[in-house]
């Protein structure tokens, strides 16, 4: 199938699919005339890469992960031990992430409470 033909199959539009290609997720083959021939797996893979990209990994991890991957209904399931410890760590770097942002919210929390006497003005008086 062609570009036009997995994009509407996946929902992903064409330069999406292009991206993944220049990422080095698919690899579609390449007719005389310079285009792009995709073979009715790709369906299932760049389902793949939507799912590992909306768990938060970037494309050089899925790059990695994606030939150790297995459907396993609605959700993928790592095939190769390594990959599974290279998602651990990964969901790790995650938690790090959102501790931070968690300290980073309330500071500003208590930043704007702080300053909302001081930003409030002059209250206008009451008849």
């Amino acid at each position: 199938m062609f570009i036009g033909e997995l994009s509407r199959r996946t929902g992903v539009s064409a330069r999406g699919l292009r991206y993944y290609e220049q990422q080095g997720l698919l690899r579609p083959q390449r007719r005389p005339s310079g285009y792009r021939e995709f073979d009715e797996s790709e369906v299932a893979t760049v389902r793949r890469i939507r799912v590992l990209l909306a768990a938060g990994l970037n494309t050089d991890l899925i790059r990695e992960v994606l030939p150790c991957m297995a459907d396993e209904g609605a959700i993928l399931a790592p095939t190769c031990e390594e990959m599974a410890q290279e998602l651990e760590r990964e969901r790790e770097r995650l938690s790090s992430s959102i501790e931070q942002l968690r300290a980073a919210h309330a500071m500003l929390d208590a930043i704007i409470h702080a300053g909302a006497p001081l930003t409030a003005g002059p209250r206008a008086a009451v008849p």
